[in-house]
């Protein structure tokens, strides 16, 4: 196994929160991993437990993580002059991958942050990329663009808490209505060692993970549906519709 040193595998603790009009909420446990997309890990016999392929992310699937990355930053007029990219996200494991939120943090040559790219994704197959410039403090204001949940229409805003990760790992979305906080979503995590060992027993202990946490988050909604909470329409989305 070989990774570069920027590389952290993130044992992390993920919550959902819905406010209203159903009050509800869900943790469970999970691990995501932050690379650098200019020396992506190699675990050669071991890769199928965790990959990093651009048909996962925004962009077009024949070129790399990198370029698609870059193509979309100059569509916002943004170049990066070969600064480095860092991506948290969960990896495909066994060809599977479900990334409700993946984050990529965009440095300039000199290492400053320029700029922070979050991308969502629904259980529908959409995806939408967010242009976001935090504060000191990892924090951010975004319109809401995508229909997420069957519960809630792209209505609202989105209060963002995007900090570089270190040793530990903390992202925090909040869906704003007027006045009031309609949903909240997070994770938290602590780095673990990057060694096959790790690798080999997070396969073991969640297998099959992005499968697992697309399954919890479809069982939830069928609880919600259940209460007869309203399901909201789905607009068409361009999956890399910009900011």
């Amino acid at each position: 196994m070989r990774a570069s040193p920027a590389t952290r595998i993130y044992a992390t603790s993920v919550h959902h929160a819905r406010k209203e009009p159903v009050a509800h909420r869900f943790r469970t446990r999970s691990h995501s991993w932050l690379v650098d997309l200019d020396d992506l890990p190699r675990l050669g016999r071991l890769q199928r437990l965790a990959s990093f392929e651009a048909r996962d992310h925004l962009g077009d699937p024949d070129r790399t993580l990198r370029e698609n990355l870059d193509t979309f930053l100059a569509t916002q007029g943004i170049d990066l002059r070969g600064g480095k990219i860092l991506m948290l996200a969960v990896p495909r494991v066994l060809g599977t991958v479900f990334n409700p939120i993946s984050v990529h943090w965009c440095h300039d040559p000199d290492g400053a942050l320029v700029c922070t790219v979050v991308e969502v994704h629904n259980t529908y197959g959409d995806r939408h990329a967010y242009l976001v410039h935090a504060d000191e403090f990892g924090r951010a204001e975004v319109d809401k663009a995508l229909y997420v949940s069957p519960f809630n229409d792209v209505s609202g805003s989105y209060s963002l808490t995007v900090p570089e990760p270190d040793e530990k790992v903390m992202v925090q979305v909040v869906l704003r209505r007027p006045g009031r906080p309609a949903f909240v979503a997070g994770m938290t995590g602590h780095a673990l060692p990057v060694t096959t060992r790790t690798v080999v027993r997070l396969a073991l202990t969640q297998p099959l993970e992005p499968l697992s946490v697309s399954a919890r988050i479809r069982l939830h909604g069928i609880w919600l549906w259940l209460r007869r909470l309203p399901v909201q329409p789905r607009p068409s989305h361009h999956q890399e519709a910009v900011q």
